[in-house]
């Protein structure tokens, strides 16, 4: 179920049922030669939507912009600032909690994201605390990264080897490529692609990794790669759910 195709009395029938909540997260950002810009959100969303569908859970809209400052040397690139980031994510759990939502899964896409989203809790629950928001002390909150989900991580690693890299990768590639057949891109790829080095400033990023890649070979990416990456991890996210919001 989608938030956003919800009325409010169906909200607040779900919610007397259960108070948990999917939200998928990712980032607009360069993926290189081949990669979409919305990659990391699409691959988010789509996964989020069948979690959803395979918990019987509620999905929020997705945050398609992220921490993604380092990538912004390439054109098209959007960021939000970590400092905004946890603004961003402080609202909109102060609106949904004072609802009645206290178990908030993020469906992460986007490695950037990972320190800021856990900074946003710790204010998260500070915040709504000194507020005395009702049930705020049962406020939980959890980055759920499908990446790093470890049947997908095995997967990527049979297919792919080590020219799954770490940025612009073929499996997020891959799962976009099932999602949106009809955007695949093809542009020609150096068999050498920079890794290894730390990411620091935009401009430093852009000269150690001049097309965006990060040690990865999306050329390897297929639609089939795809289904079989998204299925696992729906499976495996889809037990990460339900174990969450039966937490005590």
């Amino acid at each position: 179920m989608l938030l956003q195709l919800c009325t409010w009395q169906e909200v607040e029938t779900y919610l007397s049922q259960t108070s948990g909540l999917i939200i998928p997260i990712g980032s607009t950002e360069q993926h290189g030669p081949t990669g979409l810009m919305g990659t990391d959100a699409i691959c988010a969303e789509v996964i989020a939507q069948g979690v959803g569908e395979a918990t019987q859970a509620l999905v929020a809209p997705t945050i398609s912009v992220g921490m993604a400052l380092h990538h912004t040397a390439f054109p098209g690139s959007m960021s939000l600032r970590p400092s905004t980031l946890i603004q961003v994510i402080l609202d909109y759990l102060t609106s949904l909690a004072r609802s009645g939502f206290s178990r908030f899964f993020f469906i992460n896409g986007h490695g950037g994201n990972i320190a800021t989203l856990k900074a946003a809790f710790a204010e998260s629950y500070y915040h709504l605390g000194n507020l005395q928001v009702e049930g705020s002390d049962q406020v939980r909150c959890k980055v759920a990264n499908w990446f790093m989900c470890r049947s997908v991580y095995q997967l990527a690693k049979e297919l792919y080897g080590n020219q799954e890299g770490s940025h612009a990768t073929p499996s997020e590639v891959a799962v976009t490529q099932y999602v949106y057949p009809e955007a695949i891109k093809h542009a020609p790829l150096t068999d050498k692609v920079a890794s290894g080095h730390p990411i620091y400033s935009a401009a430093d990023f852009r000269r150690h990794y001049p097309d965006g890649r990060m040690g990865s070979n999306p050329a390897l990416a297929t639609p089939e790669h795809g289904q079989q990456l998204y299925e696992r991890a729906v499976k495996e996210l889809s037990q990460q759910y339900l174990e969450f919001v039966s937490q005590s």
